[in-house]
């Protein structure tokens, strides 16, 4: 059973840092077609994916979000991370992380993984002005 448990969320002026964690139990990090990603949905939006990175380290970024954010993972604690520098108000929304076996790998994106099969509960961020 995969089960995928984000954490890091919370409150911080504009401007600030936070990194977000995603623990992954049962997801197989080390697979060739590993697939893991961010995603975030605000109030009254739809959900919008952020950032996508595949087995080899191969990582996509929603064009709001370049510059600023930066996904990692450690397979080895198969944990998936997000740097968010320089936030904005507009960057506040609930974030989840996502995760999917994707062939071929050049399909590991945002796009792509909205039909991700595996998701985690979510982890709200707050940027304040």
């Amino acid at each position: 059973q995969v089960q995928l448990v984000e954490s890091g969320g919370g409150s911080v002026q504009a401007g600030g840092s936070l990194r977000l964690s995603c623990a992954a139990s049962g997801f197989a990090v080390n697979s060739a077609s590993a697939c893991m990603g961010w995603f975030r949905q605000a109030p009254g939006k739809e959900r919008e994916g952020v950032a996508t990175i595949t087995r080899t380290g191969t990582t996509t970024y929603a064009d709001s979000v370049k510059g600023r954010f930066t996904t990692s993972q450690d397979n080895a604690k198969n944990t998936l991370f997000l740097q968010m520098d320089s936030l904005k108000p507009e960057d506040t929304a609930v974030y989840f992380c996502a995760a999917s076996y994707v062939l071929p790998s050049s399909w590991c994106r945002p796009a792509r993984m909205e039909n991700a099969k595996y998701w985690g509960q979510g982890t709200q961020v707050t940027v304040s002005s």
